[in-house]
């Protein structure tokens, strides 16, 4: 139940997964919280999409870091098993090289040492090591870094953090920490993929990120029945018991500001006051386009110099038949890295042979598709300045399909019975999303920790961020994280203030 100190209204933008994130930590402490969001339901990027029977997530589909949702309920006094079905996939994903040369990952470590065993004499120990190093990484990451607020470099500077900090690698390329260890292309391909969607190549990552492949390969990938959204739904329902009020359909379009606080929201259907305002919508947005120009913290050139993970191309497909090749999570390597990658960070432009990632949901979960039939999610990466039209998608999909039915041996565009494509004008249309992105900033070293737009407006007293384009950074771990952080932030701030009045008055006394 929610504490009864009838504390500061708080407005919150968005019903993302930081944006209810924050709303359950702040009701819990017992403020008064509105969630605003735009669209019908909660979710953000990870709404559904529900059509003829087949059920798609509309955004993440990879569950990982499977200890940070747990901890997010336990602080509510609740666990994962009462909110939603989970179960460890296995294999966790298959990694496609060639029509017959595929690489299954397994879901227990000791299968998967043998794996690498089997490509590479010698790669077994040199894998233990690695994941121990990454392992240090993690655990330091997860204990140290990402719940700090990231407002100042002092965050970081006590003695035991900063000779943690020098052994993480931040410093070290991600491609050339992993190729001290392997030599096999397929290996080396396995071990980078969990890096490809923070926004640069493997080469321009640092080699802290070597905790997101300890994160795939040693913590396993899971997946709640039914789907992602059902975590929207587990937390919707939490913020609701513990007093949270949602406004759906309820775009914000103006925060007024006077003597440097926001004092009132305004939608299109009226206005509401506010003690402190929490923006999990776009960063870019919500400066750009909702504050006046002397409250922004930053620039049009600031924004312009941003450097941006890809936005991507989707395709949801529902198949009037089942496809015996595909796993839950399959990645599609089977063509050059670097011809792609150059496409997305070098010279913006169509790849001739995509790379490509396909979700099949319905290999291991029933409710998704209309028995007989399977539900796909195709995604393509691509560079956020590639122009979106239809010419474009349709060229996509049919230089992805030719490859995906020579792999399943079926004509699969003649069993499509629903067609959805979602790009970089959607990004734009429904969140704002700054250039189209699909994935926030990029993890370069100069885009990380205080480097990053602050959480805490700095021209704004009572004004907060949370989300992809703020700290921790992008995916739906270190959205719970974020909003947390800005939860904890308004306490103390709300704490703080309190403090001063009552020290004042007592002065006056």
């Amino acid at each position: 139940m929610p504490s009864q100190l009838n504390w500061d209204k708080v407005i919150v933008i968005g019903a993302g997964f930081s944006g209810l994130s924050a709303a359950c930590f702040l009701a819990k402490d017992g403020f008064d919280v509105t969630v605003l969001e735009k669209h019908s339901g909660p979710g953000g990027r990870a709404r559904q999409f529900v059509q003829d029977g087949f059920v798609f997530d509309m955004g993440p589909s990879w569950y990982w870091m499977p200890d940070v949702f747990v901890r997010f309920f336990r602080q509510f006094d609740e666990e994962i098993s009462a909110q939603y079905d989970l179960q460890k996939l296995s294999p966790a994903y298959a990694v496609i090289f060639d029509k017959d040369d595929v690489v299954e990952i397994p879901a227990e470590m000791k299968d998967v040492f043998a794996v690498f065993e089997n490509i590479e004499k010698g790669s077994a120990v040199r894998l233990r090591k690695f994941l121990e190093e990454a392992k240090y990484k993690y655990d330091v990451g997860m204990r140290d870094l990402v719940y700090r607020p990231a407002l100042s470099w002092s965050e970081f500077l006590d003695i035991r953090l900063f000779k943690s900090v020098l052994q993480l690698g931040v410093f070290k390329s991600y491609a050339a920490h992993v190729r001290k260890y392997f030599s096999d292309p397929r290996l080396i391909r396995i071990m980078e993929f969990p890096v490809l969607f923070l926004g640069g190549t493997p080469r321009d990552v640092p080699a802290l990120y070597s905790l997101m492949t300890y994160a795939g390969l040693a913590l396993g990938t899971w997946y709640p029945q039914g789907g992602m959204y059902k975590i929207v739904e587990a937390m919707h329902r939490l913020a609701e018991r513990l007093g949270v009020k949602f406004c759906f359909n309820e775009e914000v379009t103006h925060i007024h500001v006077s003597n440097q606080k926001v004092d009132r929201v305004e939608t299109l259907s009226g206005v509401r006051s506010a003690d402190h305002v929490v923006a999990s919508a776009d960063y870019h947005h919500v400066e750009q386009m909702l504050l006046e120009a002397r409250y922004r913290m930053y620039s049009d050139a600031y924004w312009s110099s941003r450097i941006l993970a890809p936005s991507a191309v989707i395709f949801y497909l529902g198949i009037n038949r089942k496809l015996t090749r595909l796993r839950h999570h399959n990645l599609f390597f089977d063509a050059p890295y670097e011809v792609h990658a150059e496409a997305i960070y070098g010279k913006p432009s169509m790849p001739e042979s995509p790379l490509f990632y396909v979700c099949a949901p319905s290999v291991t979960d029933d409710t998704v598709a209309p028995h007989g039939h399977e539900n796909l999610f195709v995604l393509v990466p691509l560079s956020t300045e590639l122009e979106d039209n239809e010419t474009m998608r349709r060229g996509c999909f049919d230089k992805v399909m030719l490859r995906l039915e020579s792999f399943t041996n079926v004509s699969i565009r003649e069993h499509i019975v629903l067609n959805k494509s979602y790009a970089m004008q959607d990004f734009k249309n429904d969140y704002h999303a700054l250039r189209g992105n699909a994935y926030g900033l990029a993890n370069t070293l100069m885009q990380t920790a205080t480097l990053k737009p602050k959480i805490r407006s700095k021209k704004v007293d009572n004004l907060y961020f949370a989300g992809q384009l703020t700290v921790p950074g992008p995916g739906v771990p270190p959205a719970l994280i974020s909003g947390e952080i800005v939860a904890g932030l308004i306490k103390m701030d709300s704490y703080n203030r309190i403090k001063t009045t009552l020290s004042n008055v007592a002065a006056t006394l």
